[in-house]
């Protein structure tokens, strides 16, 4: 074991372990960065980066991006004058990879042009005015996400929902379709965090089954990983979306699943800091943590970064504090319901549950802002007369009230779609409906164009187009 006045410059030693947190005290602290790596003197394999000051004078937090068996008080970790990085550059589109540079889809090793800073890194933050490329609305071919909640350039959507509703499909849906139909305009960055190991196979295959693979890097930071290793995940999908922006002057769209997670993970490191933790039991610098992600998500003059977030629902609480500190990050919220899954919809969003910022006339145009009020202004009305059905039955109704229950049972019906991704599960084969279609099927509905078709007509059909084919034959 070594002493205390034995350390030297650049040098520190254990003082104490607490699961993947390590106490280090350094000789000197002058120069001690957040982010920075450890390598252990006796066994260099294993690696620490530095997290956060801790209350004694020159000691550190220090996470493990290793397993801990073989850190014991008193050894020496040397300083590398380093920020923990992750590899960047052209080599890494096409490749599924972890933080350290291992390639988990079988191809070899990955071909690494250079390393782009995880921790510790201030971005520039762009403040001139929105341009053509954030404005325009990136159709997804979903029909639920394109009408309420569109995906814009430069903008932010979460996808928030409990354990087996759907995130992950839906992101996986709107990643295939948008690169597949943009593959001159964005490289895709996906992060996956603290999901299971099978979603990201299924991903990847599916990907490329479809060609969009090329366009795409996937970093997994999966269930099983430790603790440090998931969260930094999040940081290192954050800095090769930056790098793609800066550097190959490129449009990104940045998919995150799931951030949760990474709010978990950071939960776990961050209570073994001797942090007080809120009443709801979280770490107190939660807040921050979630800004420091969203807020290096920006653009710059002539690039956008377009991020797409799925996060977890504990229990089905959407008043979780993890899950609402994402909440003010976001133009457009969707929300998946288990209520929407149960009656067999999908996607099982919850179109009055869900929302986005970008629903006004300047940003989506009149003719859309209108179309989204007259739905919502249909699904709720039908929500009240639903309560009386349950009660007294569908013949106790008055006509009018009998018109609006039957026309928002078809608009629900249309919402549900089959999806690209989804094929081999279900059979069916995927469809990507524009948004000038959807619209204008949705405004037929309610204006009761449909009136004479039953309701279960509407069920996984692309466009009501499909329904008038079937009448005339």
């Amino acid at each position: 074991m070594t002493r205390k006045n034995e350390i030297k410059e650049n040098q520190g030693i254990v003082k104490s372990i607490r699961n993947f947190v390590v106490e280090i005290e350094f000789y000197d602290d002058n120069g001690v960065e957040i982010g920075e790596v450890l390598q252990m003197e006796e066994m260099p394999e294993i690696s620490l980066v530095v997290i956060s000051s801790s209350k004694y004078d020159k000691c550190f937090f220090c996470a493990s991006l290793n397993e801990v068996y073989h850190i014991t008080n008193g050894a020496v970790f040397n300083r590398k004058n380093e920020i923990v990085k992750v590899p960047s550059g052209s080599g890494v589109l096409g490749r599924v990879f972890d933080i350290f540079g291992n390639d988990i889809d079988g191809l070899g090793e990955l071909k690494i042009d250079r390393y782009e800073e995880l921790l510790n890194k201030k971005e520039n933050f762009y403040t001139g005015r929105i341009n053509h490329k954030e404005g325009s609305i990136i159709e997804t071919g979903v029909k639920v996400i394109d009408v309420f909640s569109p995906l814009m350039g430069g903008r932010k959507v979460g996808l928030f929902g409990g354990a087996g509703v759907g995130k992950t499909v839906l992101l996986s849906e709107i990643l295939h379709n948008v690169i597949n139909r943009n593959k001159d305009k964005y490289v895709s960055i996906f992060s996956g965090i603290g999901e299971r190991t099978r979603e990201g196979q299924e991903l990847f295959e599916e990907l490329k089954r479809t060609g969009v693979m090329q366009n795409s890097s996937l970093i997994f930071g999966p269930m099983g990983s430790n603790p440090t290793v998931r969260y930094l995940t999040g940081y290192a999908g954050v800095a090769l979306a930056k790098y793609f922006r800066d550097v190959e002057s490129k449009n990104v769209l940045f998919l995150v699943d799931n951030m949760f997670r990474f709010a978990q993970a950071g939960n776990e490191l961050f209570l073994l800091m001797d942090q007080i933790s809120s009443e709801d039991g979280y770490q107190a610098s939660l807040v921050s943590q979630i800004a420091d992600i969203h807020e290096n998500l920006i653009n710059n003059d002539t690039n956008t970064i377009t991020t797409i977030e799925a996060i977890y629902v504990p229990a089905d609480d959407i008043f979780d504090p993890a899950v609402q500190e994402v909440f003010g990050y976001l133009d457009s919220s969707i929300l998946l319901s288990r209520d929407v899954y149960r009656e067999g919809r999908y996607p099982a969003v919850d179109v009055l549950q869900s929302d986005s910022s970008l629903i006004s006339p300047e940003m989506v145009g009149s003719y859309h802002y209108n179309v989204v009020l007259k739905t919502k202004s249909l699904l709720r009305d039908a929500v009240s007369i639903e309560r009386i059905v349950t009660l007294v039955g569908l013949s106790e109704l008055s006509d009018n009230d009998r018109q609006i229950y039957e026309r928002a049972n078809k608009l629900k019906n249309y919402l549900t779609q089959y999806f690209y991704t989804t094929e081999k599960q279900t059979g069916r084969k995927g469809v990507f409906v524009p948004l000038e279609v959807a619209l204008k099927d949705i405004e037929g509905i309610i204006n009761g164009e449909y009136d004479e078709i039953s309701e279960d007509k509407f069920m996984f059909i692309g466009s009501c187009e499909e329904l008038k084919k079937q009448e005339t034959e």
